[in-house]
């Protein structure tokens, strides 16, 4: 079973419009509503590649009760959420379908109050003796402390449970110390935890900071990834239009299934980047296009070496 963790659990509102235009009223062309945050998109995806999948995070009011309803009705997923008092919150995008832009609006969600913590902190330790791996995924709601994540990266190496940690800012900069297996910041991200604008050079200054692996999100040109059993640069075949909003949700897919299955990196990279091109064309963050993702699954360029033991 691999685990998700999303501590800052949304109900995700995506809203299409035929042109997105400030200062104006719009007639919205369709509305869906999905359980959301970063760690339940990852799981639909794995999911979806057939792999068991638990997801535990914090949900509560009736924001936290449609999330879990939605995820009642997702096949493949295990609901492993731990109630809290205050309501979950809503993230609203808004799709521009002239241009495929997307415009997002994140609320900041509930206040966890310390015993809150204690408890998941708890029911987290539980679920990670049947996992074989564990995405520590988003934001952190406000109550949390800054090094939440670091916490629970300790847990799992403890346990000798893999962590991958996708997140930014001060979690990230606590949580790449207690040494996680992988981390998977986006290029802004990198930048502002290392300093360093070249891709190159931050991703190396991240591995030194603790990180096992750092594999970076370039957007449409893929992935950097610094590895202990070597260095690869993975790209697309050809850019897709679309909402790119869950695509590094998709990478963190394809990197933790690659690992689970015991993949060599090159696999892995490839499968991540095929992911996350074929969820540009989906319609919403978690979903993915199967015959995209088939057809490029074989034509991602991964370049570069194997460390020489």
């Amino acid at each position: 079973m691999i685990l998700t963790v999303t501590l800052n659990t949304a109900l995700d509102i995506t809203y299409r419009v035929r042109e997105l235009r400030p200062h104006t009223s719009h007639r919205v062309t369709e509305v869906t509503e999905r359980p959301g945050g970063k760690g339940l998109n990852v799981a639909r995806v794995l999911a979806a590649l057939g792999h068991e999948v638990s997801v535990t995070g914090l949900a509560g009011g009736a924001t936290g009760q449609a999330v879990r309803e939605g995820l009642a009705r997702t096949p493949g997923i295990v609901d492993a959420l731990v109630p809290v008092g205050g309501p979950s919150r809503r993230t609203v995008a808004v799709v521009d379908t002239s241009t495929g832009d997307t415009t997002q609006l994140n609320e900041a969600g509930p206040v966890i109050a310390p015993h809150e913590w204690a408890a998941f902190q708890e029911a987290y330790e539980v679920l990670l003796r049947s996992s074989s791996a564990v995405a520590l995924c988003g934001s952190l709601p406000p109550g949390l402390p800054v090094g939440a994540y670091a916490q629970l990266v300790r847990t799992a190496r403890a346990l000798a449970v893999p962590v991958l940690l996708d997140t930014s800012g001060e979690p990230l900069r606590r949580g790449i110390a207690a040494r996680p297996d992988i981390v998977k910041p986006n290029a802004d991200e990198l930048a502002e935890l290392t300093g360093a604008h070249d891709p190159a050079q931050a991703t190396r200054d991240a591995r030194r900071r603790g990180a096992h692996a750092v594999v970076a999100s370039l957007g449409a040109r893929g992935l950097l990834a610094r590895t202990p059993d070597g260095d690869w640069r993975a790209a697309p075949p050809r850019p897709l239009r679309g909402n790119p909003a869950g695509a590094g949700d998709a990478v963190v897919a394809g990197l933790l299934s690659g690992l689970v299955e015991r993949l060599p990196w090159p696999e892995r990279l490839g499968r991540a980047v095929a992911l996350s091109a074929a969820s540009v064309p989906a319609r919403t963050a978690g979903e993915f296009d199967r015959v995209v993702y088939e057809e490029l699954l074989g034509r991602v360029a991964v370049t570069g070496a194997t460390t020489v033991a």
